[in-house]
């Protein structure tokens, strides 16, 4: 018996690959699909199923391209309704993998057709649990996502479902199986969970906050939808696609690897309204790149920012990135549902300048010379980290706006004022910077390495303290 996870940081989204005397299976597959299938050819192994544990809202699963490409069917607990063919299993059925067993455990509370997948070995030994976004390590799945999509639920009514679903289908299996949760920490489908991407359930049980065995149901339900933060705008979306349906990845591909020269990349930007997506590092980014681009680097959490940012999937998107890695950057945004890529510039953002062509920039401070400027004068200082970053600890007189809310807070902004933006280390303020910059926001100036460097400095103050203020 053969279980690999094969986790992707970006995402922080754990897939599983699980091998049998010759048979597959493949959990919550990614995207991009031919991975799987070369590792399965590799090892003389057929695919025989695709299980999904959920209708996924924070990427756009591989489970149609996986099954159109091996034969394998998908496979979905209980309730799942999606619009192509599907397989749709009891709770309690069996599923044989080589010598192993896969049973689906329906655990409705994420959302309602959420399904644990639970592992028996040669012996018929309870080994592992596939367990989604119904159980973390460190957490549980927030209940607040299906009740975008399915009008007549509440967070209330799905965290009671799940309160049911862990207690009687989770709890009870044996103390040394191990847990393979869906996602880790980074992820935005829970609110605590650990850096560790597998564990005992043993260990769950006496850590984790939403497993404690004195817990009533109304204690769970007020903690699981106590600070909840407001999901991505994509993650509705992403839902849809996972129900209904999308294009093959590699028609997305294909469609996204179009080298352009310069004078065709900006006539497909002025013709077509494409969003210029930079892809460079931020410190690269800030000394040149073409006008109204916006930064996201590719060297980051790269698709959960684009979702975060780019509030359309349907947006039709240039790539400028470095050479090499453009079919890198067309793949990520896909497992977002951006499948819209038209082209690349060909040659980079160095074939943009040879060309003559127009050219912007974003002026970049180093956190002495902030200190410096800051001795000499009062200055508008803008801190985008999330709220929970800033109030733990903040540059004096600083002001929060995450970038997260950008949109919404893009009004308190006055244009004709200059403004120092920090992120924690220059990944965020530089996405929050070229998007202003893109939409006539002149004035703003980045401080390089952010918080970070700001601290280690030691010449600017900073304070736990957080002052009620505004922005102006």
């Amino acid at each position: 018996m053969r279980v690999e996870q094969i986790y992707t940081g970006c995402l922080a989204q754990g897939a599983y690959y699980i091998e049998s005397n010759g048979e597959a299976a493949i959990i919550d597959p990614l995207r991009e699909v031919q991975s799987y299938i070369e590792k399965a050819e590799r090892n003389n192994a057929t695919v025989k199923y695709v299980f999904e544990t959920h209708f996924h809202a924070d990427f756009v699963s591989g489970h149609l391209d996986l099954s159109n490409k091996t034969g394998a069917p998908v496979v979905y607990g209980p309730t799942a309704k999606p619009l192509f063919e599907a397989y749709i299993a009891k709770d309690g059925e069996e599923f044989k993998i080589g010598d192993i067993t896969i049973t689906a455990l329906h655990t409705p509370g994420h959302t309602m057709e959420s399904t644990c997948y639970l592992l028996k070995d040669e012996k018929g030994k309870e080994t592992a649990l596939f367990s989604g976004d119904t159980l973390f390590i460190g957490d549980v799945g927030r209940p607040d996502l299906a009740q975008k999509v399915v009008a007549d639920l509440t967070q209330e009514k799905l965290a009671g479902h799940l309160f049911d679903s862990l207690r009687n289908k989770i709890m009870s299996l044996p103390d040394d199986i191990i847990v393979y949760p869906a996602h880790g920490a980074g992820s935005a489908c829970g609110k605590n969970m650990s850096k560790e991407t597998t564990d005992t359930l043993g260990h769950q049980k006496e850590t984790n906050y939403a497993l404690r065995a004195n817990m009533t149901k109304e204690e769970f339900i007020r903690e699981v939808t106590t600070g909840l933060t407001t999901p991505p705008a994509y993650f509705p979306l992403n839902v849809m696609l996972n129900i209904q349906g999308y294009e093959s990845i590699d028609i997305v591909l294909a469609r996204g690897q179009q080298a352009l020269s310069p004078d065709a990349f900006e006539t497909a930007a002025n013709e077509t309204g494409a969003l210029i997506l930079d892809t460079r590092d931020p410190q690269v980014f800030t000394k040149a790149f073409i006008p109204n681009s916006i930064n996201i680097g590719i060297d980051g959490s790269f698709a959960p920012w684009v979702g975060a940012m780019i509030p359309d999937i349907r947006q039709e998107i240039l790539i400028v990135a470095e050479a090499g890695r453009e079919e890198e950057v067309i793949t990520r945004l896909a497992r977002v549902g951006y499948d819209k890529t038209i082209g690349y510039l060909d040659g980079g953002f160095d074939s943009w300048v040879n060309a003559g062509k127009e050219i912007d920039w974003i002026r970049s401070v180093d956190a002495d010379e902030l200190a410096n400027i800051m001795s000499r004068e009062k200055i508008n200082l803008l801190d985008v980290r999330k709220a929970s970053e800033f109030k733990s600890e903040q540059v004096i007189g600083a002001e929060n706006i995450p970038l997260d809310f950008i949109n919404d807070s893009m009004a308190q902004i006055d244009k004709t004022k200059t403004y120092y933006v920090h992120c924690a280390g220059g990944y965020r303020s530089m996405i929050f910077n070229s998007i202003l910059k893109a939409r006539g926001f002149d004035n703003l100036i980045d401080v390089k390495g952010g918080f970070k460097a700001i601290k280690e400095s030691g010449k600017i103050n900073v304070s736990n303290y957080v002052c009620p203020s505004t922005l102006l």
